[in-house]
Formats: structure tokens, C-alpha cells, sequence
């Protein structure tokens, strides 16, 4: 096991590796930029190192200054978290160049990923069903037009190289597919300096399901269900839940064993969620992310696995210690995810926490590293942290996570926490009936 690890994100996820440290008597270091001195991830590691000003190119997109504070630190692996530079095939492998372990996947793997026409290829090889969509990159307005007829319209355009909605443009008629393609490459160079793209079936009304998969460097490979993330504004995750409601065991075994089958298959190691749209009793892969959730959570909660200790103890070589017979889901949870954001119009709101009460109670979880005073920069995402409920049953569940969000006080800046409250008692939620466009179509008009 390593002796310490250094911690090359900031927030709450820094926060929540730290404690999975702590608890296998791990030192810990956190890097940080001048806007986050005062951060609790800072407070609570065992050191810290300033790595730059406060724009995250100047410090947590900067490769050279973490592992330069590895390197002065006598750090033995470097955990990512999610977001900036996890999955980064570069870092992962000047890390590794470096003598240090990369808490994650195989640098090939990291970058095989991180491509989604890659991605789709590998997946392909593996069985795992795709969207129906090009071979591969398209370049100009001519290819898509003659891959257009074999998929049908609607389409969708989208960057090969990104996520979260940039560089994505739905195209329903021939007439509109020009511009489209040229907005979406625009967009990919712009957000991803790259101006890749593909095309895929537009698919009408899905449900996006997740796979977490959890593999070792000796062979060993489980999932540990699905989490449900079609509660989405613009591509981004808002709601999330563990087990969806739509899912049935069999539907459950099936994904899972094939999710399984395809990371055997390519030698993974460390933890994965292999994501797919599901409409129609069908499912479709779309990505990989090959780092830890935001999400992942609520896969804890019901299934009682510490998944950030399982992606430590399998970077240390060390076998996992239970199989797939021992896997069960147990109960129903819901993750809220708490940004710093008008619930009305989404418009960022940045400022200073002037008073914080966080809800309790047994099944109540807060990962957030938000405090008093604590003054939220304006450099980074706008999530302030997660509530995560558990229940015996799904309306438990809900009744609860609506206990917890009356509960939840965060003043001086505005939340997304009144946007929960009326997505708790809205009937779709309650009866379950929603889909990846739902919440901007239905409930945000």
C-alpha cells in the first residue's frame, strides 16, 4: 500500500479522498491555487503545495507543477478525482514516466476513452451495442451528407474529443446539416482543440444509464449496478439515481455482463462508468469516463462498497477481495447536486457563504467542502456539493430527500436547492416517468 498520495483536484472530491486516506492510514497532499488557500481539502491533508494563480490553467491543468510537488513531497501516487486533468492520457503517462502511480486506467486506456470514435471502436470489437452512426470521423459537410441516408434523421453531430454538451448539434432536416457540422467543429476546436466530429442516430426520448465497473490488475472484474442520470439541463447531470427505476435484474445482468466481458476483454484496471441511452428496451453505448463519478455515491449506498478505497487498493496491485455473487443492491439513493447557481435561470452566483446548515439524520450523506464564510471562487464549476439520501425503497427515498432539502440552509449566494425541492414533488419524479429531455421540455418551461 502506498505510504502517501498526492491529491491533484480541489473541492469536494479532494475532501472525500482525503477521508478514504485517512481511513487506510495514508498521508495526504494537497496542491492548490492561490484562489483555494483557505480551502478544507488544504486544512485537512497532512501538506500542502501552492501549484499557481487561480485560473486552472495556471495551476490544477498544470502537469509540470503537480508532479514537481509529488516529486518534493515523496508523494507515491497521484489520485486525480474527476474533471482537469483525470482523464488526461498525457498526465497519466508522464506520471507513470515519472515513477509515480496513476490512481486510474492504463494510460492507452485513458486515451482510447477519451476519444469517442476510439471509444466506439473498442466497444464495437468488445459486442457492446452503439448507436447506430459513422464509421468514424467526419470531416466535411460532403461525408456527413453521404452518411446521412444509412442513419436518418433525425441526427446528431457531436465532438469527438469533450463532453457535456460543447461541440453537439442536433440536425433533423438535410437543409439544416451544413451549418450544423460546421458549429459543431467550431465548437469542438474552440472547447477541445480539436475539431473532430462524428454522427450518430438521434434518438427521441431515452434514459441514460450508467454501468460502474471496478476491475483489478489481476483479472478480476465486477459492476456494481447502474445509477439512473436523465435528469439533465443541457447535457449536464442534475438528479441522479441508484438503481433506476426502469431497470429490472435481468436487464440489470445482462448490462452488466457485457459491461464486464468488455473491460475483461481490454485488460482494465481501477474504476470506469460505461454509459449508454436507453430507449425502447434497447441500450446504446455512447461513452466511457475512465476516473471516478460525481455521481458515485449513491453506488456506495447501495451496495456498500467505498469505491475510492477499492481505485486506491487496485493501483497498489492489490486484488479485490470480493466477486460479482457478492454484489447486491440494497435499498434505493438519490444524489442532488448542489451548484452555486439562480434555480430560475442557472445563472451562475458566485460570492460568500454567510451561513451553512447542512441536513442530518440516518441516510443523509453531504459531500461538500463548503463552510461559513467560505467564499466560492469564481475560476471553477459552481458545484458546491452533493446530498446523497438513502431509503428501503425508492418513495422512501424521496420522502426523505425532501426532509433533508427543508433541512438545507446555504445563504449569501443562490443554490439549486429550491429547484430540488419542486422536482421531489413533481408526479413524473415521483412515478419515475422522465427521460433525458424531460427536465428542460417539461418541468423548466
Amino acid at each position: 500500500m502506498f505510504n502517501k498520495i498526492l491529491i491533484a483536484n480541489r473541492g469536494e472530491i479532494a475532501l472525500r479522498i482525503i477521508r478514504a486516506c485517512k481511513e487506510l492510514g495514508i498521508k495526504t497532499v494537497a496542491v492548490y491555487s492561490e484562489a483555494d488557500s483557505n480551502s478544507l481539502h488544504v486544512r485537512l491533508a497532512d501538506e500542502s503545495v501552492c501549484i499557481g494563480a487561480a485560473p486552472s490553467r495556471d495551476s490544477y491543468l498544470r502537469m509540470d507543477n503537480i508532479i514537481s510537488a509529488a516529486d518534493i513531497t515523496g508523494a507515491e501516487a497521484i489520485h486525480p478525482g474527476f474533471g482537469f486533468l483525470s482523464e488526461n492520457h498525457v498526465f497519466a503517462q508522464m506520471v507513470e514516466e515519472h515513477g509515480i502511480t496513476f490512481i486510474g486506467p492504463k494510460p492507452e486506456h485513458v486515451k482510447i476513452m477519451g476519444d469517442k470514435i476510439l471509444a466506439k471502436d473498442a466497444m464495437r470489437a468488445l459486442g457492446v451495442p452503439l448507436v447506430p452512426g459513422s464509421a468514424g470521423k467526419v470531416a466535411t459537410f460532403a461525408e456527413a451528407k453521404a452518411v446521412a441516408p444509412d442513419i436518418g434523421y433525425p441526427m446528431l453531430i457531436k465532438a469527438a474529443c469533450g463532453g457535456g454538451g460543447k461541440g453537439m448539434q442536433i440536425v433533423h432536416t438535410e437543409h439544416q446539416l451544413e451549418r450544423a457540422v460546421t458549429v459543431a467543429q467550431m465548437e469542438a476546436r474552440a472547447n477541445f482543440g480539436d475539431s473532430s466530429v462524428f454522427i450518430e442516430k438521434y434518438l427521441q426520448n431515452p434514459r441514460h444509464i450508467e454501468i460502474q465497473i471496478l476491475a483489478d490488475q489481476h483479472g478480476n472484474c465486477v459492476h456494481l449496478g447502474e445509477r439512473d442520470c436523465s435528469i439533465q439541463r443541457r447535457h449536464q447531470k442534475i438528479w441522479e439515481e441508484a438503481p433506476s427505476p426502469v431497470m429490472t435484474e435481468e436487464m440489470r445482468e445482462a448490462l452488466g455482463a457485457t459491461c464486464v466481458n468488455a473491460m475483461k476483454g481490454m485488460g482494465y484496471r481501477g474504476v470506469g462508468t460505461m454509459e449508454f441511452l436507453f430507449e425502447d428496451g434497447q441500450f446504446y453505448f455512447i461513452e466511457m469516463n475512465t476516473r471516478i463519478q460525481v455521481e458515485h455515491p449513491i453506488t456506495e449506498m447501495v451496495t456498500g462498497v467505498d469505491l475510492i478505497k477499492e481505485q486506491i487498493k487496485v493501483a497498489a496491485g492489490q486484488k479485490l477481495l470480493f466477486t460479482q455473487a457478492d454484489i447486491h443492491l440494497k435499498g434505493h439513493a438519490i444524489e442532488c447536486r448542489i451548484n452555486a447557481e439562480d434555480p430560475d435561470t442557472f445563472m451562475p452566483s458566485p460570492g460568500t457563504i454567510t451561513f451553512y446548515h447542512p441536513p442530518g439524520g440516518l441516510g443523509v450523506r453531504i459531500d461538500s467542502h463548503i463552510y461559513d464564510g467560505y467564499k466560492i471562487p469564481s475560476h471553477y464549476d459552481s458545484l458546491l456539493g452533493k446530498l446523497i439520501v438513502w431509503a428501503p425503497t425508492r418513495a422512501d427515498c424521496l420522502n426523505k430527500l425532501s426532509s433533508a432539502l427543508d433541512e438545507y440552509v446555504i445563504d449569501g449566494v443562490k443554490t439549486l436547492i429550491p429547484l430540488h425541492k419542486r422536482l421531489t414533488l413533481h408526479p413524473a419524479i415521483i412515478k419515475g416517468k422522465f427521460d433525458i429531455k424531460w427536465l428542460e421540455t417539461k418541468f423548466l418551461v
